[in-house]
């Protein structure tokens, strides 16, 4: 129980730090830590993922960061593709699953280091001047503070949305590791923007993907319960330690933690 306690609030704790990275942690806690199954594991990783991004979520609305609008959108094309992703999640064999979702943890480390590595701004992404305003897909209009709605913006989350929601479903991640720095790079919208947004996405997008996996089939304990109440516990915490932390510490240090699980999640799928 004591583990569970632990390895619950490590992964609400990433999830308030970084906006995204909790979810990706949430599966491999709950394969690699508990010996869960991970047909087991991805519904209580979705659950506790979709309750802390709800709590981040609440606080981004209330100061009034996060666009919902485009967090509707984003997520009900979410919710309408992770009943696909929980469909192939069951198709596939464990092995090619767990590796599929070392995969994820290999290229959101990847891209996390490759920012740092160019100089990215302290948001983690990368700097203004890279990418300017006329190229991002969706821009903020200046008069109203507001999103411009041009078919290009909605195209393009739609598409992020869509990508998210494929990848909750079969891998039980949240897709936040796909949100922040697709969200980022398409849009001229300022980070704090960003992760509040991408937080209400993920609490969408997986509370719906809970619900395709639990009508497949899929049950939640006791245990899974703790690890849910102590991951939202580690969001709390997370969102007040978060600003007193450098971006670059918490991007190097979740990319390197990430690589780390990555490679030990494939040496237990295929080297047992």
């Amino acid at each position: 129980m004591m583990l569970t306690l632990v390895y619950g609030a490590v992964v609400g704790l990433v999830l308030g730090l970084t906006g995204a990275g909790g979810g990706i942690l949430a599966v491999p806690a709950l394969v690699l830590g508990m010996g869960w199954p991970p047909q087991a594991a991805t519904p209580v990783a979705l659950l506790a993922v979709g309750f802390s991004a709800a709590l981040g979520a609440f606080d981004g609305l209330r100061k009034g960061l996060v666009r919902w609008r485009a967090a509707l959108l984003m997520a009900s094309l979410g919710i309408c593709f992770s009943p696909l992703g929980v469909w192939i999640a069951h198709a596939l064999p464990q092995p090619v699953l767990m590796t599929l979702f070392a995969a994820a943890m290999f290229f959101a480390a990847a891209r996390l280091l490759r920012q740092n590595l160019r100089g990215a701004s302290p948001s983690g992404n990368l700097p203004a001047e890279a990418i300017s305003a006329a190229e991002k897909n969706c821009v903020l209009d200046p008069s109203s503070g507001r999103l411009r709605w041009t078919s290009r913006c909605a195209a393009t989350l739609s598409c992020i949305g869509s990508c998210s929601g494929l990848l909750t479903g079969m891998l039980g991640v949240g897709g936040g590791f796909l949100i922040v720095p697709a969200f980022r790079q398409w849009t001229d919208i300022r980070m704090h923007g960003v992760v509040a947004t991408s937080l209400l996405v993920i609490a969408l997008v997986s509370l719906g993907a809970t619900v395709s996996a639990l009508h497949a089939g899929a049950q939640v304990g006791s245990a899974g319960l703790v690890f849910i109440l102590a991951a939202m516990t580690g969001m709390l915490a997370g969102r007040q330690l978060a600003p007193r932390v450098r971006s670059e510490i918490l991007q190097i240090s979740f990319a390197s933690l990430s690589i780390a699980v990555a490679v030990a999640l494939l040496y237990r799928t295929w080297l047992p």
